[in-house]
């Protein structure tokens, strides 16, 4: 293939575009806010366990208080009823005696279940505690979130504006070079990551190895037109005057 070596050199300034294009897509997909993301997705997700399973013990305890409220408001009840009948003092003495022992036995009742009720209400406040914990923590997490979302959106958004910009650059370029040049050249690219690389000091820029003996001579007895490719990594290698031959 031949390319006179002018249009060959704006072969370079193909790659330097398509370079920044291939940077712009890495920094796409390595956004560190992406990672964080992710970090914080785990975060949520097992901050809403922890949610569920604190929201459930709270549920659990005001079941349970209920419960023994409304066993309280039995006893208090049945006490106001016995007290009321030993008030009047009509019945039997015995029956008066009856009354008597089971409001002994309700106050008791009574005393046991307002300590049980106590003692629930004291593990209601440490799990509504530790609920609260959480939620803050969620919260927390959720505001992160947002604030990471909106920066990465940002950077997106500064990478597409570029990518545009260097994308309507690079379409001139390549229209007004040899179509079999540019494709030979893009094919290149698309396996390698590098289509063109200058030749320096005899040197190939694109594996960065120097040229035998052999290879050397072979391109300085090339034609200046002649698109010379390098030996060790098929790359289409420009020469300047820099080129050492």
């Amino acid at each position: 293939m031949k390319a006179e070596p002018a249009v060959q050199r704006r072969l370079l300034d193909l790659q330097t575009i398509d370079t920044a294009l291939a940077q712009l897509a890495h920094r796409r997909r390595t956004l560190p806010e992406r990672a964080e993301l992710e970090a914080l997705a785990r975060e949520l997700s097992t901050l809403e366990d922890q949610r569920v399973r604190a929201q459930v013990a709270v549920d659990d305890l005001d079941r349970d208080i209920a419960r023994l409220e409304k066993d309280v408001d039995q006893v208090r009840t049945r006490k106001r009823r016995n007290e009321d009948r030993l008030a009047a003092g009509t019945g039997p003495a015995r029956e008066l005696e009856a009354l008597q022992h089971e409001l002994t036995s309700l106050n008791r009742r009574q005393s046991d279940l307002e300590d049980a009720e106590l003692e629930l209400m004291e593990q209601r406040e440490t799990a509504q505690a530790v609920l609260d914990g959480v939620e803050q923590r969620l919260t927390e997490a959720r505001e992160k979130r947002a604030e990471t979302e909106r920066r990465r959106d940002e950077t997106l958004a500064e990478i597409a504006k570029e990518e545009e910009f260097k994308r309507t650059a690079r379409q001139p370029l390549a229209a007004d070079l040899p179509a079999d040049l540019v494709s030979l050249y893009d094919k290149i690219r698309e396996s390698t990551g590098l289509g063109a690389a200058l030749l320096r000091g005899g040197r190939c820029g694109g594996c960065r190895l120097d040229l035998s003996g052999a290879d050397r001579a072979r391109i300085a007895k090339s034609a200046p037109d002649e698109v010379v490719r390098c030996e060790e990594c098929r790359r289409i290698m420009v020469r300047t005057n820099e080129s050492g031959l």
